[in-house]
């Protein structure tokens, strides 16, 4: 919602007028995007919480310090199994997923 005498917009707005209405191509793509780098930032948080380097992390799950880098700044989709295996083995925790319609 526009402020009166001011620019400013909501962040739907913003997506609105530059990516176009949900469901479009270019929206659907931005969104996409954003839940990948979601993700990595949210097993960064994690793994910080934790105490534990990539190296350690990667060392308990069984992969790379490289690919958990990967994940963490939005440069590798990452596997739902490998992302499982991460929040499981390596800290200790569950992976709840959910599905809106």
């Amino acid at each position: 919602m526009k402020t009166k005498g001011n620019n400013t917009m909501t962040l739907a707005q913003f997506k609105d007028k530059h990516y176009g209405k949900t469901g479009t191509a270019k929206r659907d793509q931005l969104e996409a995007g954003y839940q990948n780098f979601k993700i990595g930032a949210l097993i960064q948080e994690a793994r910080r919480e934790k105490g534990l380097t990539q190296e350690q992390l990667a060392e308990k799950v069984g992969t790379t310090k490289s690919y958990i880098s990967k994940i963490e700044n939005n440069l590798k989709e990452v596997r739902i199994s490998t992302l499982q295996k991460i929040v499981s083995v390596g800290f200790g925790g569950q992976l709840q997923l959910s599905i809106k319609l």
